[in-house]
């Protein structure tokens, strides 16, 4: 059976940010996502507090994630912020009324996957953090 060839579409679209991440935050649990190409378990859940914050960050530097988005409505993206630029990642934050605009993702585990999916291709409806 012969082999269907990829659209010209996936064929000519490449990722504008291969090592990106991204992290839908919550007041109890942020949810990250990075590539599946970095690690088997491309997403995982990590608590709010300091240290699973800090874990977080290990495990953005363990795969080699250069850049992170983050989605959050509230303030609970402060903590993480802080971390994450202080260790040297490239943070922007996510309009949320934007990306909720895109039918079909039911929970944080989806958003995470299409919010890291997104920035990768450099999605423009993010804020960089010094506009603020």
């Amino acid at each position: 059976m012969p082999r269907k060839s990829p659209s010209r579409l996936v064929r000519d679209l490449a990722p504008i940010h291969p090592h990106a991440a991204a992290v839908d935050i919550g007041a109890r649990m942020h949810v990250a996502a990075v590539s599946p190409r970095c690690d088997p378990e491309p997403v995982r859940t990590f608590g709010s507090f300091t240290g699973d914050l800090q874990r977080l960050a290990d495990w953005f530097g363990q795969c080699r994630v250069a850049t992170v988005a983050l989605e959050s409505t509230g303030v609970y993206w402060i903590p993480l912020y802080e971390i994450l630029t202080q260790r040297g990642f490239a943070v922007v934050v996510v309009n949320a009324r934007e990306v909720k605009q895109v039918p079909g993702r039911k929970t944080d585990v989806c958003d995470a996957q299409w919010l890291q999916r997104l920035h990768e291709y450099g999605w423009s409806c993010f804020e960089k953090m010094e506009s603020f």
